[in-house]
């Protein structure tokens, strides 16, 4: 008995603490069976509760059987239980006025907007598979690598650059990096807000010497909402974007007439077998808008640049390429609004003046520069005029900020303060900025 009670002692050894383990075994040896028997049932009863509990299936509601003819006796007249009385069944009370804490929506298939052709939006939060490439299979965009020639010259002019430029910039950088926080090392979402709003600030200083930099306005926080169509698909952006400069006149156009026909050549790259509407969400419930967020009325209809923050939402983390997808998609959504209030919403093959939009994205170190023109709002076929697109991705605006000096084997690998910084990234930047007003 004594063996068999000490392999099993050994097997459920795991399921006990240490010290319960020598208290119950010295208790064996001192008093023989008797103490073997007890600690034998106990180890049963603790093991089979651990391996073979259950989880009680939850009760099935009673089901009320209803016989025609026959009318139940309830004890609702009473006011007060009564045995053997079945219960009482009260019409559901309606209130007279309407109170939101206790609304209750009708089936989808009831509401109004409830449509048996799905719709698939696209919103600010989400991480298409294929990134850039479906991006530009659902705008029928063509993608030229590189911002355009004659938007980088802007900012080589020494009438288009700011005094003391170099300098101006890297303590742009130290007070986002390390003086504007108490914290031994700042959160990338902080710094990285806080060093576009400096390096916007700088922008802006050229006022005096542009004064079209004056007719733009920033906005936050508002909806957009495209529609389009692709192929037999239905296709939406919906949601809140980031940082968004809105100006009075439009952006002149990129590319010419001739660069623009010479598009309908260009083939569209596919991903097969990757469906293009992949990660992209499913719904029936929608409406077919097209809504720039602002009214009609409104001084600044015209989008200028859009400013994103990689890390501005905790709770979506995405993925460098997810993330210059959005830009895409984001920037691609304001000119089409654009080109519907101008155009109206039917598809037109090739727009007579064609909409440019801008796009900027940072995680606070590396920048993604964005130029897309909307050539065509006829998106349904492969063929014909495309879009274009510039992109110039993953430009580093300088190597370290360290605090503290990174050493390795007693070497200082990188020192403290500001590492590495490149002049040519915020030339990229400040040339973006300066399209329209030069």
């Amino acid at each position: 008995m004594l063996p068999e009670t000490a392999q099993c002692l050994k097997t459920a050894a795991p399921l006990f603490s240490q010290t319960v383990f020598l208290k119950d075994l010295r208790r064996l040896s001192t008093h023989g069976g008797a103490g073997a028997s007890h600690l034998q049932a106990r180890r049963h009863f603790g093991v089979s509760r651990c391996l073979a509990a259950k989880v009680p299936a939850e009760r099935k509601p009673r089901e009320r059987v209803e016989i025609p003819g026959l009318e139940m006796v309830t004890y609702g007249e009473r006011m007060h239980y009564v045995p053997g009385l079945s219960k009482p069944v009260h019409p559901q009370w309606e209130r007279d006025y309407k109170d939101p804490r206790y609304y209750r929506a009708p089936p989808a298939h009831e509401m109004p907007l409830c449509k048996d052709k799905p719709c698939y939006v696209y919103n600010q939060r989400t991480s298409a598979l294929e990134g850039v490439r479906q991006a530009l299979w659902l705008t029928k965009t063509k993608l030229i690598c590189g911002l355009p020639p004659q938007l980088l010259s802007l900012a080589e002019s020494p009438a288009n650059q700011i005094p003391d430029q170099d300098e101006r910039v890297q303590n742009a950088i130290k007070h986002a990096r390390f003086w504007d926080t108490t914290e031994e090392r700042p959160g990338k979402e902080k710094y990285s807000n806080t060093l576009l709003l400096n390096l916007l600030h700088l922008c802006a200083t050229l006022q005096s010497s542009h004064p079209a930099i004056g007719r733009r306005i920033f906005a936050e926080k508002y909806s957009l909402a495209a529609t389009w169509k692709r192929g037999e698909d239905l296709f939406q952006i919906r949601g809140q974007n980031g940082l968004l400069q809105n100006c009075m006149d439009p952006l002149p156009e990129v590319s010419g007439k001739q660069e623009v026909n010479d598009t309908a050549d260009h083939v569209l790259e596919t991903f097969y077998p990757v469906s293009p509407t992949i990660d992209l969400q499913k719904v029936n419930l929608y409406k077919e808008a097209n809504c720039s967020g602002f009214r009609g009325d409104y001084p600044y209809p015209h989008a200028h640049t859009l400013y994103f923050l990689e890390g501005a939402d905790p709770r979506c983390k995405l993925r460098p390429e997810q993330f210059r997808a959005k830009m895409f998609m984001f920037t691609f959504g304001n000119a089409l609004v654009r080109a519907h209030n101008l155009y109206g919403p039917q598809p037109k093959r090739v727009l007579d003046r064609p909409i440019t939009v801008q796009a900027v994205g940072t995680n606070g170190r590396i920048f993604q520069f964005m130029v897309f023109q909307l050539n065509t709002t006829d998106l349904s076929g492969d063929d014909g005029i495309k879009n274009q697109v510039w992109l110039d991705e993953d430009v580093e605006l300088y190597d370290f900020a360290k605090v503290r000096p990174l050493i390795k084997k007693k070497q200082v690998k990188v020192p403290a303060g500001l590492a590495g910084y490149k002049p040519e990234t915020f030339s990229k930047f400040l040339a973006l900025y300066l399209h329209g007003a030069v």
